[in-house]
């Protein structure tokens, strides 16, 4: 019986022995392989390699189809929605009925701070007012301007001037890389403002900074 349990003993150092000589680079058995050695995409890696593809009709095979947009349906962190209206005419019907996800009235440093958001995109032509009153407007640089304070843009929808934000309308482009959905969104709010909207008065020492 104790012969046994000697074999039995030194079979397992034996075995421990055999174990622990074998390399530390290789894992064993691997229970997610794909896992274990995914092809993940290196940050600033070249696209187009024998790899990876950016043409979405190369994929498959031995390439892996990348093209560094986001997920779709998915929001980034801290990021309002998605806007998924469609960029054309039925699209753009579509907008006037996207309602503004930020319903509370601009007050305070955000007031201030929209405000001159506003100014520096969209100032220069629209002018601080919204009245295409704006340097590149009133000097000749760029035409068909919109005045936002006629009664058709204050009748417009706040959906379908985010949509001329979102995609660009007429001589203005998008503004979808420049200002983030919620900051578009708000400043949206900001020319209802400078529409005379409802919105309160900022306090007196950011009135300058925010509508003047």
């Amino acid at each position: 019986m104790q012969k046994i349990a000697n074999i039995i003993l030194g079979c397992a150092v034996l075995g421990v022995a055999i174990a622990s000589c074998s390399s530390n680079k290789e894992p064993g058995r691997i229970y997610m392989p794909d896992m274990a050695y995914s092809r993940a995409y290196e940050s600033y890696g070249e696209r187009d390699t024998t790899l990876f593809t950016t043409n979405k009709f190369d994929k498959g095979g031995n390439k892996i189809y990348y093209n560094a947009s986001p997920v779709v349906g998915t929001v980034k962190r801290g990021q309002a929605f998605a806007y998924t209206v469609a960029n054309d005419s039925v699209g753009y019907k579509l907008s006037a009925t996207v309602k503004n996800p930020f319903t509370e009235e601009l007050q305070g440093a955000e007031l201030a701070e929209i405000g001159r958001l506003y100014n520096i995109n969209c100032g220069n032509c629209h002018g601080e007012k919204a009245a295409r009153n704006g340097p590149l407007s009133t000097g000749g640089k760029i035409g068909g301007v919109a005045n936002l304070t006629l009664p058709n843009y204050i009748a417009m929808s706040d959906g379908t001037m985010f949509h001329s934000t979102e995609y660009g309308k007429g001589v203005m482009g998008s503004y979808a890389s420049q200002l983030s959905r919620e900051q578009r969104w708000k400043i949206i709010k900001y020319i209802r403002v400078l529409q005379g909207g409802s919105a309160p008065a900022a306090p007196a020492d950011s009135t300058a900074t925010a509508a003047k």
